[in-house]
């Protein structure tokens, strides 16, 4: 009898990693343009399989990530990443899996420094819904301004995310993915007009 080990898996943790980061920052650099990441996220397993991916591409062991108290998610991301889980005022990447953590999770978020903007936090967040609301966004990546079209997922959290009134370059980036694997970034600088 021989034992084979299969592996529970598929996704490659070098190259499709390569793959979900270079359209990460697509997405940063063209805010709102909807990029997906189906094709990656359809390797892993478990309840958030999207989520995985993206911390799959983000995380390494010099950074920290908060999962907003969902433990079995924190735990599939402790088992595929060296990252450690932080608390969230000082995690690097928080990933808030549904509405009630998201206000939470704004608030909460480290928002770098005036000398070192670049530490702030990426809040990555559960976007499923029916995109009905107009917002007019201006900022680095666009052009003036233009309109897209929002869930009210997406519209509570760069309202929320606003009202901190982040004095400028601070700020947190919001990263918005579906169960589908759409996925599209409001970076800390583009705001609502």
């Amino acid at each position: 009898m021989t034992l084979q080990l299969t592996k529970k898996h598929s996704f490659d943790a070098v190259y499709d990693s390569q793959k979900v980061y270079r359209l990460i920052l697509e997405a940063m650099s063209n805010p709102g343009e909807i990029v997906n990441i189906k094709e990656y996220a359809d390797k892993l397993y478990g309840s958030y399989p999207a989520f995985l991916a993206v911390a799959m591409a983000l995380l390494d062991n010099e950074v920290g990530f908060h999962a907003c108290g969902n433990l079995p998610l924190a735990d599939e991301i402790e088992s595929l990443k060296l990252a450690g889980n932080a608390n969230i005022e000082e995690a690097d990447y928080i990933f808030a899996g549904n509405h009630r953590v998201i206000e939470s999770a704004i608030e909460n978020a480290k928002y770098g420094t005036l000398t070192d903007p670049h530490k702030s936090a990426t809040v990555i967040i559960q976007n499923n819904g029916i995109s009905a609301l107009c917002l007019t966004l201006s900022g680095p990546g666009i052009d003036g301004q233009a309109e897209f079209m929002v869930t009210q997922t997406v519209k509570d959290a760069i309202m929320m995310r606003d009202a901190q009134n982040f004095e400028y370059p601070q700020g947190i980036d919001l990263l918005f993915i579906s169960g589908a694997g759409e996925l599209f970034a409001i970076p800390r600088l583009v705001k609502v007009v």
